[in-house]
């Protein structure tokens, strides 16, 4: 993938730091929380992996009432929501106000179903050897964690401490 390079130039004036703490990630079925989204999302092109997290259970459950409200059928598979152990060596933090800006990513890019321009961003991100982005959420007033596995630094862990079983009508 072929990089801007203004885009380039606004994340390297950013400050990347360590990150280290709780996160939460919803999964269906017997998938496991540290599935990694091959496919592509909002924060990751099809040719990047990323591990998509929340910082607060409100959150990843707002993230996965969203997912299954736009699905044609109620999905009917077990919902599982882990507490997550996460240390990240390089994290750019996207959530300090006047920064997506910055970067092209306006509000509605935010929350539009086409995700190129934040595509673009996270994989610029990754690209530049972060392993982590803290971003926005756009579907709560909350904090999501995009994990980029393939920069792993020193240190770096993901532990599931609990899982807890989410009711099909209730979150």
């Amino acid at each position: 993938m072929i990089h801007d390079r203004a885009l380039l130039e606004e994340l390297e004036k950013l400050s990347a730091r360590p990150w280290e703490g709780a996160a939460f990630r919803h999964m269906f079925g017997s998938y496991p929380p540290d599935r990694e989204n091959l496919r592509g999302a909002r924060w990751n092109p099809p040719d990047i992996p990323a591990i998509y997290a929340s910082i607060s259970r409100e959150t990843a459950l707002a993230e996965a009432q969203f997912q299954i409200e736009n699905q044609p059928l109620v999905p009917r598979a077990r919902r599982v929501l882990y507490h997550l152990r996460i240390r990240l060596s390089s994290v750019l933090d996207l959530t300090v106000p006047g920064i997506l800006p910055e970067l092209g990513v306006t509000l509605d890019e935010l929350r539009s179903p086409d995700h190129s321009m934040c595509r673009s961003v996270g994989g610029a991100v990754e690209w530049l050897g972060h392993d982590g982005l803290l971003v926005p959420s756009a579907r709560a007033d909350g904090v999501n964690l995009v994990i980029y596995p393939n920069r792993q630094g020193p240190g770096f862990q993901f532990e599931s401490l609990r899982a807890e079983e989410i009711e099909p009508d209730r979150f």
